[in-house]
């Protein structure tokens, strides 16, 4: 979910700056050399898919946010390409893709994940999701766990229902109408020279950058048109609507890495500590300093996590016999569901002592109690 509140945007472009925050611009500019990673197109049942791909070995999967593009991943994509084959493709509705009317659905953003990797010859992969993109990665495990070799989930949606006041008021159908608006056509043509003077002078961070992308690309119409389908199949003016947490025991045999940015203001970083607890052999990271964009904000600590996850551990191989009896198991416990909180932003759920395993960032706490939201997986959560 790629979109902010006007205070965090507001707060980026003023350069309040912490210790810990978003690395050096020269380390960016390093980073993101101009040009690499050029816009490719492919044709998937009649709509143009955009996407980037680069470098050579094991296949990387890199799926951006709502309102985002491959353009989130260039960062970490000129970091991996020595060893790894990355691939970041655009979601239909965003980037340079095509923006039909249609299903934008997480099943059908995999399915058609899943199309790009076939007619680029691609059968597996270690498979990177951050926030709407890390729901996205989930249901494509979940669909097609035969491809899946790994699963990174980067601040990720779909693993409660706490999510930004923001976002939750963009779902309502008065919003629709007050869009145009809120995202005027003239910004695409001031927008950018803007950001880079602000930037020269090194008063934007990267995340403000990010934000500042995805407020952009909603000036269009086709762009605000696919923003509010998407939206409205994962979250509802309460929450997220969607979860995977009765189906996260289903990862138990693919190495899970969790990364989440301590500051995350959109999706709380609680979100994390509940999911590792649930998926057993999950590895938790949590990225002090950071807020809802690792990869962006600190692309080189991100990429030396990921890297040792890869480094690590071991692709899954798909077993049915295993999948099976994991289906008849079901979840190691069961629990009735909790009452869903109003609250304008979230509430995340108080931790308990550090335990003594460390993080790359920072000591790992030990995770509450497992989450017990009486969710169907991808299907509707029940409304309070």
């Amino acid at each position: 979910m790629a979109v902010a509140s006007v205070k965090d945007l507001l707060s980026g472009l003023r350069g309040r700056r912490h210790a810990g925050d978003s690395e050096p611009a020269e380390t960016m500019k390093q980073a993101t050399p101009t040009g690499e990673f050029p816009v490719q197109h492919l044709s998937i049942h009649g709509h143009q898919i955009g996407y980037r791909r680069g470098g050579d070995g094991p296949v990387l999967l890199l799926l951006h946010g709502i309102a985002g593009s491959s353009r989130t991943w260039v960062p970490a994509m000129t970091l991996l390409q020595s060893g790894y084959t990355v691939l970041a493709p655009d979601f239909l509705g965003h980037g340079v893709s095509a923006k039909p009317l249609g299903d934008y659905s997480l099943g059908n953003h995999a399915s058609t994940v899943r199309d790009v990797m076939h007619l680029l010859g691609i059968d597996r992969a270690t498979v990177v999701g951050q926030s709407f993109g890390g729901g996205v990665a989930m249901q494509f495990a979940y669909q097609f766990p035969e491809r899946c070799e790994r699963l990174v989930l980067v601040d990720a949606g779909g693993l409660g229902r706490e999510v930004n006041w923001t976002l939750r008021l963009m779902t309502l159908p008065v919003v629709e109408y007050a869009m145009p608006a809120l995202f005027p056509a003239p910004v695409r043509r001031w927008g950018d020279p803007i950001a880079r003077f602000l930037g020269r002078r090194g008063i934007v961070s990267a995340q403000t950058t990010e934000m500042w992308r995805s407020y952009q690309s909603l000036t269009e119409a086709e762009s605000r048109r696919a923003f509010v389908r998407t939206m409205r199949a994962v979250i509802d003016p309460r929450g997220q609507s969607v979860s995977a947490l009765d189906r996260l025991y289903l990862a138990a045999s693919i190495p899970t890495l969790i990364v989440w940015g301590e500051r995350d203001r959109i999706i709380p970083v609680d979100h994390a500590y509940k999911t590792h607890e649930a998926i057993p052999n999950s590895r938790l990271e949590v990225m002090k300093g950071v807020g809802h964009y690792p990869h962006v904000e600190a692309p080189v600590r991100f990429v030396e996590i990921l890297r040792d996850f890869l480094r690590t551990t071991e692709p899954a191989r798909f077993n049915p016999e295993r999948l099976r009896d994991l289906l008849r198991q079901g979840p190691r416990d069961e629990a009735p569901p909790l009452p869903v909180t109003s609250r304008a932003s979230f509430s995340p759920l108080p931790l308990l002592p550090a335990a003594s395993r460390s993080s790359g960032d920072e000591v790992v706490g030990v995770p509450p109690p497992r989450p017990t939201f009486n969710s169907g997986g991808w299907s509707s959560t029940p409304s309070a």
